[in-house]
Formats: structure tokens, C-alpha cells, sequence
């Protein structure tokens, strides 16, 4: 019957909009929201006066009124002039503890180009539905959220703003949630500026605020701001902790500035804040990175003395370490212990060991790792081909590396430069020079350009095989190509010029080398050496030696050999047995060269 009435009151010419709603009203009451659909002129019927009346009838189910909400929104022939069916519905529902279902009908609302408003607008159509016990403070909350989750930033902060400005209570955890989105986003300065804000306006601000803000400006690398801004919470009676002081250690590790982690942690514990295992390791990490591996060993006992047990990423950065120290004893018995207290491993726990073994060149160890992994549901990656076609290639295994790359490429994963750099330089070791070239140039044909360790490879090829020409072109190639030349590049040309007997040549790549802003290193001071005791011009070598020092470079097992063998075949045996001693000093350990030298020199017709 209720349908019935329905009909005649669409049907009759002269019904108001008000008996339009009560009938409709009714309707709901009575047949459901099943019955709107029952009249074929409802649709183009309803206006906005009408949806309005219905959707504020307090009598009519919620359930119902949400059903004709829907109904109407999805009408076509409906023209919704604003937002407020969906305050009035925002309501409702979060009077009824609907809070999910009131949040994606607002987000709706919102995000409806045709329908987005000033928050002024917004706050009138608020007021207009009354009083609504409190809840109007929780609609801006939640519409300040909508519009952060949405990275309508400036939307977010207009709403911020109103809410200041007619005294409604702004939660810490939704602006949380708005600095969190902005960090995503990587709005920092916006971020920044906001915090600031929220500490004019006096919204509560905890550690966590801090520490996110704290945490970008450390990535930014604007840690001393970030310090200021610590110094600032802390006057206001809002302390760091841990992970505050840990995006300060990590940023001052990635600036190098070591001293100044050294006074962060000082800061920790004058203010009584512990370490945790992040701290570590950070810090570890860090040592590792700049070679010092017995400080990084003494932090991880340290740990272990604090009582603070390590995590999976501590564990792998320690079997890292022991990688790189090629002491895989040490790493087995790390990786037993990660296991025994529960923590399972990960992909890049065993792309450390794989890397360990490879470095010392047990590749057998290596397969039985890959194949552990892979039992472990764990697919070999791109790092893991590279660091397996490097240990192959080292091991002159070439075929055994190329072998891989085509197991890599059936499995979808593209070889990049490295893998390319890779087999070519197991090429060159094996003087294959002209595999190496080839393996080289089908890389730029599959769309890979060439980067500044390939071209150094090629450059190394050429000046090898005395094409200097050719080499230099490389140089001058790469450099117009935005790939700047390093200290190995240049090295590959003193070295080839310098075995060829063309130190003019040599000295002049040198030259160039330190016009272009590049320090010589040891490899390159010892290059020369080498080649003005070839060339009988001791004294020149020894000019070079003595540079040495003043540049902050130590000689190595390499520099002293070559000098003591050139100053022993000249007979220069006092000489010869000084540096021989000096390098004892030094705690170089010299080798049979060194002692066949100095015998020599004894020999020698000058001596």
C-alpha cells in the first residue's frame, strides 16, 4: 500500500516537496529501501530539497536512510549541489559508531571535484544540521585526515586552520598521521613547517612528531637543523629519544663526520637514553663502511654486554663484516647463532654469505649456500647473479659465469652494468680482450649506455693492447657523455704507458688527472715508482716516495718492493736495507721479491 501511495504522490501535480519526503519517509519505514525502486518516477523526481528531508527524518532507519543516500547519489538525473547529504549521512552514521562506513562517504564527498568546497562552506552545512553533541569536532578531525591520506595538503591545512580558529580540539594523532604522509610524500619542507605550526597553535606534541620531523631533516642532510630543532622540543619540555638520536647518528655516519656521532653519543648518555639495537647497528655498520672492522667487532660485544639482543639486519651486517675480513668462520658462526634464537634468515642473509665465500674463492661453498636459499623459498636476485659471475670470473671460471648470465635471463631478470663489467673484466684477466670488447658493445646495443666503470674496462683494454689513440677518445668520449673519469681510469693509462716505457706520457696523464680536481693514490704513486726504476731514474722514485706522506698516502707492500728492487739493482744496498727497514716499521711484511732483491744488491758491480 505504502508503494501505492507513493506513486500518487509523484503522479499528482500539485504534492509539495514536504508530502514528497513524508511519503517517501513512510515508504522506508515500511516496505524497505526495496521499494524506492518500484517507482519508475522517483528517480527524476527527488530534488535536493526533498533528499534533504528525508535523509534528517530521525524516524527513518539509518539503514534505510543510508539505501536511499546511495540510491540518490548514483542517480544520474539527480543534481547534488553541495556536500550536505553527505554531512547530514557523516552524522548519522558516526552517531550510530559507524565510524569506517562515515569516513568512505565523506572521502566520497570530498574527493568529488564537482562538489569540493572552502572549509567556511563546509562549516555552515555543519551548523546547519545543529547541535550534534560533540560530533562536529570529530567530522573536522576526520575531514583533516581525508584530505592528508589524499595529499591534498593544502586543503588539510585550510581545515587545520578552522579548527583553531573556532576552538575545536585538533588530535596529536591525526596531525601525526598528516606529517607521516607528508614524509612519504616528501613534502619536507611542508612538514617542517607544520610542526612548527602545530607548536605556535599549542596542539600536543610528542617525541614521535619530533622524531619524525627529526628523522627527515637527518635524510635531507640538514642535521644540524635537525639538532636545533631537538634543542627547541627539548626547552619545551619534549625529550628525545632513541630514535631521535638515531636518525642523528645515521646522517652524521653518511657525512663522515665521525667525532660528531661520537658527541651524539655522548648526549644519550648524559640524558639517560639507552642504545637499542638500531643504534648498533648503525654504528657498526658505519665502521665497517670506512674498513676500521676491529671497532665494529668491539660494538658488537659491547651490544652482547648490554644485554641488547641482536636483530636480522644486525646479524647480516655483522656476516657482511666478516665478508669483507674474508673470515667466514666467524660468519657460519654467526648465521648458527641468528638461527638458534629463532630469527630466520633473509634473502640478503644469504646474499652476505654468498658474498663472503665468492671473495675467498669457495665457490663450491657458494652453490651449496644457493642451493640452501632456494630450498628456503628464496629466488636467487640480480645481486646475488653478480656476486656469483664475479666470484666465477675470479676464479677464471669464465664459462661458468657466462653460463649464469643466460640462467638470469631465462628468469626474466635483465643483466645491468655490472653483470656486463663483470664477465667482461673476467675476460681481460684471461686476455681475452677481444670477447671482453664484444660482451662490452652488445651491452649498448640491448639499450644500456655505457657508464664510467664500463668505459674504464675498455680504456684499460686499449692502452693494454697500446692503442692509445683509441683510449684516449674513451676519455674524452666519456667525459662528453656526463661519465667523469676516476683515479682507476686514469691509473689504467699511467699503468700501460708506464709498462711500455713512455713516463713522459705517464707523468703527463698524472698531470691531467690532478688538473681534473682527482688525487693520485697509492696504485698511482707506485705505478711511477715502478716505472722511473725501470728507467733507472732511482732518484725520481724516490722524489715520488717521499710525496707520498705529504699527501696523507701510505706506501704498501707494492711501493717499497719496487723501490728496494730498483735501488738493489744499482748496487744502492745501504739505501736498499734502510727502506728495507723502515717497511719493517711499518709493519709491512715483505715478500720473497723484497729479500731476493736486497741478496741481489749485495751482488750487484756498485755495491
Amino acid at each position: 500500500m505504502s508503494v501505492q501511495k507513493l506513486v500518487s504522490v509523484f503522479t499528482n501535480p500539485t504534492s509539495s516537496n514536504y508530502q514528497i519526503a513524508a511519503q517517501i519517509s513512510k515508504t522506508l519505514i515500511k516496505s524497505g529501501p526495496k521499494s524506492l525502486h518500484h517507482s519508475p518516477n522517483l528517480k527524476s523526481s527527488i530534488n535536493p530539497q526533498i533528499a534533504n528531508l528525508v535523509l534528517t527524518n530521525p524516524i527513518v532507519p539509518l539503514n534505510s536512510c543510508l539505501s536511499f543516500f546511495n540510491f540518490i547519489i548514483k542517480n544520474p538525473s539527480f543534481k547534488n549541489p553541495n556536500l550536505y547529504p553527505y554531512v547530514v549521512m557523516f552524522f548519522r552514521l558516526v552517531k550510530d559508531r559507524r565510524f569506517v562506513v562515515a569516513k568512505n562517504l565523506l572521502s566520497n564527498g570530498v574527493l568529488d571535484e564537482n562538489l569540493r568546497c572552502p572549509v567556511d562552506d563546509l562549516g555552515k552545512m555543519v551548523e546547519k544540521c545543529g547541535d550534534q553533541g560533540g560530533r562536529a569536532g570529530k567530522f573536522f578531525d576526520m575531514l583533516f585526515r581525508v584530505y592528508a591520506e589524499n595529499r591534498l595538503f593544502d586543503e588539510a591545512m585550510a581545515v587545520f586552520e578552522y579548527m583553531i580558529d573556532k576552538g575545536f580540539e585538533v588530535e596529536e594523532r591525526s596531525c601525526m598521521f598528516c606529517l607521516t604522509v607528508m614524509k612519504r610524500s616528501n613534502e619536507f619542507d611542508r612538514l617542517v613547517k607544520f610542526l612548527r605550526r602545530m607548536v605556535c597553535c599549542g596542539v600536543e606534541i610528542t617525541v614521535y612528531s619530533m622524531s619524525l620531523v627529526v628523522d627527515c631533516m637527518c635524510k635531507r642532510g640538514e642535521v644540524e637543523r635537525a639538532e636545533v630543532l631537538i634543542k627547541e622540543m627539548s626547552d619545551m619540555g619534549i625529550k628525545a629519544n632513541t630514535y631521535t638520536y638515531n636518525s642523528l647518528v645515521e646522517s652524521y655516519i653518511r657525512k663522515g663526520k665521525l667525532e660528531k656521532v661520537d658527541e651524539v653519543l655522548g648526549l644519550m648518555e648524559r640524558n639517560n637514553v639507552a642504545r637499542n639495537v638500531a643504534t648498533y647497528t648503525l654504528l657498526i655498520d658505519g665502521w665497517t663502511g670506512r674498513g676500521k672492522f676491529d671497532v665494529a667487532k668491539k660494538l658488537f660485544q659491547e651490544m652482547h654486554g648490554r644485554g641488547i639482543e641482536g636483530d636480522l639486519h644486525l646479524y647480516t651486517t655483522m656476516m657482511n663484516l666478516c665478508g669483507k675480513e674474508e673470515n667466514m668462520k666467524m660468519a657460519f658462526a654467526l648465521f648458527d647463532e641468528m638461527v638458534d634464537k629463532g630469527i630466520p634468515p633473509s634473502a640478503h642473509t644469504y646474499g652476505a654469505l654468498i658474498n663472503g665465500v665468492c671473495k675467498v674463492g669457495k665457490m663450491d661453498a657458494a652453490d651449496m649456500l644457493v642451493q640452501e636459499m632456494q630450498s628456503k623459498g628464496f629466488d636467487l636476485n640480480a645481486v646475488v647473479f653478480n656476486t656469483l659471475m664475479d666470484g666465477y670470473c675470479k676464479k677464471g671460471m669464465i664459462d661458468k659465469a657466462m653460463e649464469l648470465k643466460g640462467i638470469m635471463e631465462k628468469k626474466g631478470l635483465v643483466p645491468d652494468m655490472i653483470a656486463y663489467n663483470t664477465i667482461a673484466n673476467g675476460l681481460c684477466r684471461l686476455n681475452r680482450n677481444e670477447e671482453a670488447k664484444g660482451v662490452l658493445f652488445s651491452m649498448v646495443e640491448t639499450g644500456l649506455p655505457l657508464n664510467a666503470v664500463n668505459y674504464t674496462t675498455l680504456i684499460d683494454i686499449y692502452s693494454k693492447e697500446g692503442n692509445f689513440a683509441e683510449a684516449r677518445r674513451l676519455l674524452k668520449e666519456m667525459r662528453e657523455k656526463g661519465e667523469e673519469p676516476t683515479a682507476i681510469t686514469y691509473n689504467a693509462l699511467i699503468d700501460a704507458y708506464s709498462k711500455r716505457g713512455k713516463i713522459k706520457e705517464a707523468r703527463g696523464i698524472r698531470a691531467e688527472m690532478e688538473e681534473r680536481g682527482l688525487m693520485p693514490d697509492v696504485y698511482t704513486y707506485s705505478t711511477l715508482i715502478h716505472a722511473e726504476c725501470i728507467a733507472g731514474k732511482v732518484d725520481e722514485a724516490f722524489k715520488l716516495f717521499r710525496e707520498m706522506p705529504q699527501r696523507s698516502l701510505i706506501p704498501n707492500v707494492v711501493t717499497y718492493t719496487v723501490l728496494i728492487s730498483g735501488l738493489s739493482k744499482l748496487g744502492r744496498s745501504d739505501e736498499a736495507f734502510q727502506l728495507y727497514d723502515q717497511m719493517k716499521e711499518a709493519r709491512i711484511a715483505p715478500d720473497n721479491t723484497v729479500y731476493a732483491s736486497l741478496v741481489g744488491s749485495l751482488h750487484a758491480p756498485d755495491s
